[in-house]
């Protein structure tokens, strides 16, 4: 049964994952702010692989960080 329920958290996040990147590409932002949002969804990602839980709460902190428009700064 807790099998069945990592598969459905991982299937989730991977979707969560994907819209998210979706996202990123289609604000109009600069570049280094696009190039920062696009390393914490690759962090976000490489969590996922050790500590999927944990992915999933960081991914919901950055949706919600998006949706909010708290972007991070970007290089210059």
């Amino acid at each position: 049964m807790e099998h069945d329920g990592q598969l459905e958290l991982y299937a989730a996040v991977a979707g969560q994952l994907k819209e998210a990147h979706a996202r990123v590409r289609a604000l109009q932002v600069p570049e280094g702010v696009r190039m920062a949002l696009t390393r914490k969804l690759l962090v976000i990602t490489a969590v996922a692989k050790h500590d999927l839980a944990d992915a999933a709460r960081r991914l919901e902190s950055f949706t919600v960080d998006l949706d909010e428009g708290r972007m991070p700064a970007g290089e210059r």
